[in-house]
């Protein structure tokens, strides 16, 4: 282990949960978007079930848990792309705490920093923006559900991150998010360490059903094993 951690090369790093704090308003507002469409899901459900995944195909599984028709999640999905629209003009997006600090540390040491998210190009570029993080200042690269055929547990999204920053070993990746999703996704990509992180969607317990190699209650404990 400590050899592979004086070599690390890439960290891919999820959005909303993990970097960026936006007040679960995603889970939230899909939440709302199911119940105005009849349905009784629970917050708790939709986070069980959604959390980490492209949208579209996370109401797909949600309405799947309870053996409903999945074509109704084509109007979900819209109703839930229009309020989530609205919802974001007025967010105000924020970081936790420490992680611009962590990504200083990170660039410092050397280890390219990669974003990927369940989110589609336009709603992550306008939280980055928010921010005001740069692309290729702040961070490498970013790899959102737009970019890829196949969204997560699928591998795609870190294998593709891998390409654009010429980094070849999946072993030499690690993987961070707040979602069993996230881990699942790391763990299919071959990464050298998996991290779960509980400032997100899911409970400690949840995450540790995925087995990260560890579970953190702050990003900024990367690096302690870095």
């Amino acid at each position: 282990m400590e050899a592979w951690l004086n070599t690390m090369h890439l960290v891919v790093f999820d959005m909303a949960g993990t970097t960026v704090d936006e007040k679960n308003v995603v889970y939230r507002t899909l939440h709302q978007s199911s119940v105005d469409a009849g349905y009784s899901f629970s917050l708790e459900e939709v986070l069980y079930h959604c959390a980490g995944k492209e949208k579209h195909q996370a109401i797909k599984d949600l309405l799947a848990s309870r053996a409903l028709d999945a074509a109704a999640s084509t109007a979900i999905f819209a109703a839930f792309k229009a309020n989530l629209d609205a919802a974001y003009q007025e967010l105000d997006v924020q970081t936790f705490p420490g992680v611009e600090e962590l990504f200083a540390q990170l660039r410092q040491r050397g280890i390219i920093i990669a974003l990927n998210t369940g989110y589609s190009s336009r709603i992550a570029r306008l939280l980055l923006a928010k921010l005001g993080w740069i692309e290729g200042e702040h961070f490498a690269t970013l790899v959102t559900a737009d970019d890829v055929r196949y969204g997560r547990p699928h591998p795609e999204m870190i294998h593709l991150a891998m390409a654009r920053t010429g980094v070849l070993d999946s072993a030499m990746t690690l993987k961070a998010g707040d979602s069993i999703i996230d881990i699942e996704e790391g763990r299919n990509a071959g990464c050298g360490i998996t991290v779960g992180v509980t400032t997100g969607a899911q409970t400690r317990e949840q995450l540790a059903t995925a087995r990260p190699t560890y579970i953190f209650d702050s990003l900024v404990e990367i690096l302690d094993i870095v």
